[in-house]
């Protein structure tokens, strides 16, 4: 097994999963509203730097706080190198102590740069949490009804009337995922080339959320719904064709009421495009060919489509830095909300915690800071990891490119991941 497969068993052996504008005065009024909501401190956060913040540039470090290195963390990203996991990592953290952001391993195979921590990438299912923040944002307009049922926005799916928005949030809608799932007796679903030479073929094809949905629903329900939990990305792929019945256009809100109040320049809803703009690193992709010969591709440009709202947007560690701390600090949207968002499935228990509305809740255990928050994500050559604490203080962002190793990354991935959240959540606590 390749070490991109490998990161997709990861993805599923703990459910992380590894992209009509309204009128101008309509968005003026609502860019206003959003504005109010952020306030100074996500200005602050987004584009004026505190004294003694400087802003990251394309430098492998960056001592984003005056006078601060971060030994540790630089030995524990190249420890994720050196065990062939990546072929590059970069990542940010801020606690008490500053900003800090690293890289290690190599920008592209065969050259010597290091990652850039300024550098774009790939989200993955970290885009989730955008698309939960943003559904729960027109909750609290009055946009959407959070327990109303999602066949009432979206009549032509014929849904079970018993799916709910937050049910789709939550992934407890038993609405199966068409990437890949499994029926009650574990058989295989077939669903849309995810991995191996099929989505070599076919990783420059447009998809079409309607059929992506089309095809989820043709396997029937897995479940009834509330009955269970089961991480799919069919169900964001509907949250994102329901705010685009309910606004008019997904991408546009996504930018008025989230990318644009806080600054996020870097991050963006790439649609069908298949490039990454601005610096970045390069992602590779292990797989069999017909004649099961082992082949290593290039796979920084693919179409996104494929995964859609449920993992297709780019960003740059500051900005999921940026992002997070925001939501978590009540600035996105409003505490009671967040503290619905916080609410975990029982039936959720994953590596990554449990899961509530668009993000996983985790204990980290005695001498710990104690729960954090986050969401992960990966497509096909590339990982993200976004965590943070409950009141925004406390984040640690991250890019992970894979290379040309094979690695067992459903071995690997836990412990090395384990070890960096030691380091930064624990107080150097490292793991056995």
């Amino acid at each position: 097994m390749s070490t991109t497969q490998d990161y997709r068993a990861v993805e599923r052996m703990t459910n992380l999963n590894s992209g009509i504008a309204r009128g101008a005065k309509t968005n003026k009024v609502r860019t206003r509203r959003v504005f109010r909501r952020v306030g100074v401190t996500a200005a602050l956060l987004a584009g004026v730097a505190a004294p003694g913040i400087a802003t990251a540039d394309s430098s492998p470090v960056s001592k984003v706080a005056a006078g601060q290195d971060r030994p540790e963390l630089q030995k524990v990203i190249q420890a994720v190198v050196d065990s062939g996991l990546a072929a590059g990592m970069q990542i940010r953290v801020r606690d008490e102590r500053g900003e800090w952001a690293g890289s290690a391993g190599v920008r592209k195979l065969g050259a010597s740069a290091k990652p850039a921590t300024n550098g774009r990438f790939r989200i993955g299912s970290t885009t989730k949490n955008f698309v939960s923040t943003l559904v729960l944002q027109l909750v609290d307009d009055g946009q959407i009804g959070l327990d109303k049922p999602v066949v009432d926005y979206l009549p032509q799916f014929k849904l079970d009337r018993r799916i709910t928005v937050r049910m789709l949030l939550q992934h407890t809608s038993g609405v199966f995922d068409y990437t890949y799932d499994v029926d009650s007796d574990g058989k295989p679903v077939q669903g849309i080339p995810w991995q191996g030479m099929k989505w070599v073929d076919k990783r420059f094809h447009t998809y079409k959320d309607e059929d992506l949905v089309r095809l989820a629903l043709s396997n029937g329900p897995k479940f009834e719904p509330g009955t269970g939990w089961s991480y799919s990305n069919t169900n964001y792929v509907l949250a994102k064709l329901l705010i685009e019945k309910v606004t008019g256009s997904f991408t546009d809100e996504m930018k008025q009421r989230i990318l644009q109040p806080l600054k996020l320049q870097d991050t963006e809803l790439p649609g069908a495009r298949t490039d990454i703009r601005g610096p970045h690193a390069h992602a590779y992709y292990r797989y069999q060919d017909a004649a099961d010969q082992w082949k290593v591709i290039d796979v920084t440009r693919q179409n996104p489509t494929w995964i859609s709202a449920a993992g297709d947007m780019i960003s740059t560690t500051k900005d999921l830095q940026t992002f997070f701390s925001a939501l978590n600090n009540g600035k996105l949207v409003s505490a009671r909300l967040l503290a619905e968002m916080r609410k975990p499935h029982p039936e959720s228990a994953a590596l990554y915690g449990r899961y509530g509305l668009g993000v996983w809740v985790q204990d980290l255990g005695q001498g710990c800071v104690g729960t954090v928050l986050n969401h992960n994500g990966s497509v096909n050559g590339y990982g993200s990891l976004m965590y943070s604490t409950p009141d925004g203080k406390t984040t640690m962002t991250a890019s992970i490119t894979s290379g040309d190793a094979a690695v067992d990354a459903a071995k690997e991935f836990p412990k090395a991941l384990n070890n960096l959240l030691k380091q930064v959540f624990c107080d150097g606590k490292t793991a056995n």
